[in-house]
């Protein structure tokens, strides 16, 4: 299958919209929206860092292989 993105179950366990996350992370809702879909290609480490520290959790949270 691959990596699965589980950014929705951080989001709903943090009480956090997409709208603030994206925000607070300093990317489009576009954006964001591709990569909790799981149809983004890459994600800069960057970016999951600030995803990270927004939700207080680690990267494998909201990544997973399957």
């Amino acid at each position: 299958m691959g990596i699965v993105v589980n950014l929705d179950v951080m989001l709903a366990k943090r009480k956090m919209k997409s709208k603030e996350l994206a925000e607070v992370i300093g990317i489009t809702e576009a954006n964001l929206s591709i990569l909790k879909s799981g149809k983004a290609k890459a994600v800069r480490f960057s970016t999951l860092e600030a995803i990270c520290k927004a939700l207080d959790c680690q990267p494998g949270d909201i990544l997973e292989y399957r």
